[in-house]
């Protein structure tokens, strides 16, 4: 498994890895476009994934300017080998070299993404709409859980 920076090229699999997804599954695939994923890893922050065989498997994204993860997909093929919690050490990591800014997510209730973010250490924000949970990561929590 190789661990990188996201760059251009990588955005046709970023968008067959989101599209794979059995929770958090997008109602209409162009509420995500090509030119949405190349601002948030270009200028709004950066993305990392994680590659096997030449065939991208994870990725994830944080955003500086909302201050908030943007992504974090799986193919479910790869679940369960430690990629996620790799992928989200890494951009926390780096988000937090860039800014002490409390960073915050959301997610839909009741799902493994929710017990995951809690694993890692996210605080429960309150709802988020009437579907998802909202999460934050303030600097110094995050500081204290490395």
């Amino acid at each position: 498994m190789i661990y990188r920076e996201a760059v251009l090229e990588d955005i046709a699999q970023i968008q067959i890895v989101r599209h794979l997804v059995k929770e958090n599954v997008l109602s209409d695939p162009a509420l995500v476009p090509d030119a949405d994923v190349e601002d948030y890893i270009i200028r709004r922050g950066k993305g990392w994934v994680c590659e096997t065989d030449g065939k991208i498997v994870g990725f994830a994204i944080a955003d500086l300017v909302d201050h908030n993860i943007w992504a974090l997909f799986l193919d479910p093929e790869y679940e369960k080998r430690g990629i996620a919690k790799q992928l989200h050490r890494t951009m926390l990591n780096w988000y937090f070299s860039q800014t002490e800014n409390t960073v915050w997510l959301s997610t839909g209730f009741s799902t493994r993404a929710e017990t995951f973010y809690r694993m890692q250490g996210w605080q429960e924000a309150g709802p988020y709409g009437t579907k998802e949970i909202k999460f934050e990561m303030p600097f110094k929590h995050w500081q204290s859980l490395q």
